[in-house]
């Protein structure tokens, strides 16, 4: 066995102990990761709870499912007016102030817009 061959496998070795140390260092970061907790950062458009109370028409209605409540908002019978409320809160809150609430806005489609296709007219 000559000097370059015993060096090319003192290389490989050392290589090889790189290899490991780099995998732990990344199990170890990728560990960190996973329990690493950022506050909204799993669940930042989920939908509110369905513990939302409402006044409609003078009536106080709930508790709502998210399905009531995005149906309610559809209908214009829930707007950024209505008085809200859910366990927890001190007092009745408009929906503008809720942020759990003015999210099912953004999950309704925009209206259909109207254009000259929707008309039945012959050319």
């Amino acid at each position: 066995m000559n000097d370059s061959d015993f060096f090319s496998v003192d290389r490989l070795i050392e290589f090889g102990m790189s290899m490991a140390v780099a995998q732990q260092m990344i199990q170890s970061m990728n560990q960190t990761m996973q329990n690493m907790h950022v506050p909204g950062a799993m669940n930042a458009m989920s939908p509110p709870s369905s513990d939302y109370y409402a006044v409609v028409n003078g009536d106080r209605i709930g508790p709502l499912t998210n399905a009531e409540m995005l149906k309610l908002v559809e209908n214009k019978s829930i707007n950024r007016h209505t008085y809200m409320w859910k366990p927890g809160m001190a007092s009745w809150e408009i929906a503008e102030q809720l942020p759990e609430v003015l999210k099912l806005v953004a999950l309704l489609p925009p209206p259909i817009p109207k254009s000259n296709h929707d008309t039945n007219h012959e050319s």
